[in-house]
């Protein structure tokens, strides 16, 4: 069969899978409602972005992004650092700021669940991400945090953590720490410990708008029955590891109610005293409460406080999301032991080296690296010649769990001195003062594509010397490393 053949076949099986989905949806709106929403999933979902809001001001790095590319930005209503971009003349993901991290291509809804969190940074809140992957949240959470807070980003699924490693690494978040264990068990091993907890639970990803990685296909009820199911389990287990007071956000990309306000009320009729469901229309300019019934199924009247996000709503996929607050204990819940993972293993670092170390950014970048530790909030360690700043709760949180990976690495220590990553330089290297080579618009087509640039001298810099490579516009462009005769690319591999 021809690939032609293929791609019809492909999107006339598409086009009946919505057609189907749709006349599952159509009782439960207006025959007005109905309608928009018809038109809506049959165009194409526009480009949204979210901006890093550790590394840039969004006004001031929206004004760049334009005057480079020549976008159009529209801002989502419901996230402040979210954008809907009509691309110019320059794709959104071939940009060297998508590749350091300094936007995220992130689907609109997917933006609601970590804005509806109602947070106080000064309390240094304790966050699990409990079905972290791909890690898009994750971020968000960060940004959200101001990464002043730990998130423990979890997956269940050890193929799915080094793309979650990657964003953390990407968007440049220290207090992170990434683990990998079935959600279910959150509940009995940490009880009461988290004051968020973030649920964006594995669903059918009936979103009525198809894309690579949500792409249109038929749910047998064998399988969404086995979907709700394990989403009730999760959410009891988030509810457990809450603390009173704890806010919980549970959220699906699909719009089926079995998987939405049915497991809200399951969950309701099961702890009827332990918890409330927020209402979050307050904190939206639009309509879009949560069903009262389904299938002659009444459900409680605070299920209507959820937000049900059909796509004709706000121009995105649909969505579901609900914001829980946990108000008495789950008297039946028992602690389980959990070893601590030996294969993560980091010692605090000696005065003598710390000293050294910031003395070293100090003479090099002219870069407070102290103020970033207190700001931060965090610590440095060490193991063999590898530096990480870890988070200051790295010791006594983390004796629960199985840790996979946590922090940021700082650098490494040799006999020729100190050499700062890529994930540090990529966050932190718009703030050197010194130490930083400016790239002649000529030879930028050629470091973007992760050449060496022969024959590139410079008098200024030592050979060996590890410098913050930019450009006239003022962009980070990684790392440099000057050699005779040459500047050596150290962008990473990924990034090509």
């Amino acid at each position: 069969m021809s690939k032609k053949k293929k791609r019809l076949q492909t999107a006339s099986s598409t086009g009946n899978q919505l057609e189907q989905a749709l006349l599952r949806y159509q009782p439960l709106l207006s025959q007005e409602e109905f309608a928009k929403l018809q038109i809506e999933v049959r165009q194409p979902l526009a480009s949204t972005i979210r901006i890093n809001l550790l590394k840039h001001n969004p006004i001031v790095l929206l004004k760049k992004l334009q005057q480079l590319y020549g976008w159009e930005l529209e801002p989502i209503p419901f996230c402040p650092s979210g954008f809907r971009v009509k691309p110019g003349h320059q794709s959104i993901s071939n940009t060297i700021e998508h590749r350091m991290g300094d936007f995220y291509i992130q689907e609109a809804a997917s933006m609601l669940p970590v804005e509806l969190f109602e947070i106080n940074k000064d309390q240094h809140p304790l966050v699990l991400d409990m079905a972290a992957s791909p890690g898009g949240k994750t971020i968000h959470l960060a940004d959200r945090l101001n990464d002043q807070s730990l998130i423990i980003a979890n997956d269940s699924s050890q193929s799915r953590i080094p793309a979650l490693q990657v964003i953390l690494e990407k968007w440049g978040v220290i207090n992170q720490a990434v683990t990998c264990m079935p959600g279910e068990l959150f509940g009995e091993r940490l009880p009461e410990t988290f004051d968020l907890v973030l649920l964006d639970a594995p669903c059918s990803m009936e979103g009525l708008r198809t894309s690579s990685s949500h792409p249109m296909r038929e749910i047998s009820e064998k399988e969404r029955q086995r979907l709700v199911q394990r989403q009730q389990k999760l959410l009891e287990s988030a509810l457990m590891t809450a603390k009173i007071g704890g806010q919980i956000i549970y959220a699906t990309c699909t719009l089926a109610p079995e998987e939405d306000e049915s497991v809200l009320a399951a969950l309701l009729d099961k702890y009827p005293d332990v918890f409330t469901i927020d209402n979050m229309q307050q904190k939206l300019s639009f309509v879009a409460a949560g069903l009262h019934s389904y299938k002659q199924i009444n459900y409680p009247n605070e299920i209507s406080h959820s937000i049900r996000l059909w796509p004709h709503v706000c121009h995105t996929a649909g969505f579901f999301a609900a914001r829980l607050t946990k108000r008495n204990p789950i008297q039946s819940q028992r602690k389980l032991k959990t070893p601590y993972s030996k294969k993560f293993v980091f010692t605090p670092i000696p005065d003598r080296e710390m000293k050294f170390i910031c003395q070293q950014f100090r003479e090099d970048y002219g870069f407070d690296l102290n103020k970033i530790i207190e700001d931060q909030g965090v610590c440095l360690w060490k193991n063999k010649d590898e530096l990480r700043l870890l988070p200051n709760q790295f010791p006594h949180v983390f004796s629960g769990l199985q840790l996979v990976s946590s922090g940021m690495r700082l650098g490494k220590l040799s006999e020729s001195g100190f050499f700062p990553t890529h994930e540090f330089v990529a966050r932190f290297g718009i703030h050197f003062q010194t130490g930083i080579i400016l790239l002649p618009d000529e030879l930028l087509p050629n470091w973007l594509r992760g050449e060496d640039l022969r024959g590139f001298t410079t008098d200024k810099f030592n050979k060996g010397k590890v410098v913050v490579v930019t450009d006239r516009y003022g962009r980070n462009l990684g790392r440099g490393k000057v050699q005779t005769g040459q500047l050596k690319n150290l962008l990473p591999n990924r990034l090509f």
